[in-house]
């Protein structure tokens, strides 16, 4: 499955606003592409279809004129260039997009659009899982409820922000006894069907280590187009 010509343009254009650079120098893959910009508060390195863009101070221009792009993708590598002028942690993470159909959610709970659904299944997860994913600060929010003697209980919920008017970007957040169920992927397929019917490109972002996330990316059909990554710059 691969995604199609005007998808990859969308998000390379959406991309370029995003890190403040010309459309069309993302169009050449192998291309590497900078923004200098001194007062970044972060230093970020994106790989799109090949393409690579830094976006930072001058020095991180300077220093990575010798280095090549997987290197730049990695997160130590970024926090090494940047130790100097004081590089805080922030992330490596792999992007992923998809412009067909999702598969037909197997179960069929009630879906909530309701923030305080979305807030109540956030506290249920673990904190620094809710915060990751944000889900009741989302544009959209859908999540899963289960009929219970207690009243409706959250199961799962996906949600998505929507990036320079073109792209959805996705979330979701699962009970913990309610993992590995396929309520998450249901939450999920609800999100793309929902995204997809308003225009957009749903976009996936997973942590490099983080093998759950981009089994769910992949289940549902996403593909794999890059990487995106930061560390946080002394103010």
């Amino acid at each position: 499955m691969k995604l199609e010509s005007s998808t990859i343009t969308s998000i390379q254009l959406a991309w370029a606003q995003i890190l403040g650079v010309p459309p069309e120098a993302l169009e050449i893959e192998g291309n590497r592409v900078y923004r200098e910009k001194d007062d970044s508060a972060l230093l970020m390195f994106v790989s799109l279809f090949g393409t690579g863009i830094l976006v930072g101070p001058s020095w991180a221009k300077e220093a990575a004129q010798n280095l090549t792009d997987t290197e730049l993708a990695s997160h130590a590598k970024l926090m090494e260039i940047s130790a100097p002028y004081g590089g805080q942690a922030l992330g490596e993470a792999e992007l992923y997009y998809c412009d067909t159909a999702p598969p037909a959610p197997s179960l069929r709970p009630t879906a909530s659009r309701q923030q305080e659904h979305a807030i109540a299944l956030e506290n249920i997860c673990l904190p620094d899982d809710s915060a990751e994913v944000g889900l009741s600060e989302m544009e959209s929010t859908f999540v899963l409820l289960s009929d219970c003697n207690n009243g409706p209980q959250p199961l799962a919920g996906a949600g998505y922000d929507i990036w320079e008017g073109k792209l959805a970007h996705l979330g979701v957040l699962t009970a913990p006894e309610k993992r590995q169920s396929g309520f998450g992927s249901n939450a999920v397929a609800i999100a793309m069907e929902q995204a997809m019917n308003c225009g957009l490109i749903p976009q996936w972002r997973a942590r490099t280590d983080n093998t759950a996330s981009i089994r769910t990316a992949l289940r549902a059909g996403f593909e794999y187009v890059g990487t995106q990554t930061s560390v946080i710059l002394e103010a």
